[in-house]
């Protein structure tokens, strides 16, 4: 298996793209605060659960795990911000944050399986 047949890496990765596409199209100064944290965020969630893969030790990967979810939350605290801010819709605000529970939900349940045989 690979990385990259996961779905919930496959899930990380398309919400970290969905808000590359809209940071894109802010200015300099929206980019250059909230958009390179949001950016960031949203890129470490799947960046974790890759480098977490590849370490084949069970231990390891649930760390990095723990880190992606950190990173998803702090995504989506961005996400707030850029709401309260308008640079978001409520529509978009709205999607990403059903994204963002839905990925949490998928990313817990991966976290329960690691190992879960080898304790």
């Amino acid at each position: 298996m690979k990385v990259e047949d996961l779905h919930i890496y496959q899930n990380s990765m398309e919400l970290a793209e969905d808000i590359w596409q809209i940071v894109q199209k802010w200015n300099f100064f929206e980019r250059d605060t909230i958009g390179k944290q949001l950016v960031r965020a949203a890129d470490s969630i799947a960046a974790n659960i890759a480098e977490g893969f590849g370490r084949y030790h069970f231990k390891d990967n649930k760390n990095f795990l723990y880190y992606s979810r950190g990173s998803l939350l702090e995504t989506k605290t961005w996400l707030m911000k850029a709401f309260n801010r308008k640079l978001i819709t409520k529509e978009q605000f709205e999607n990403f944050k059903n994204k963002i529970d839905q990925t949490g939900i998928k990313l817990n349940n991966y976290i329960n399986t690691i190992g879960k045989n080898y304790k």
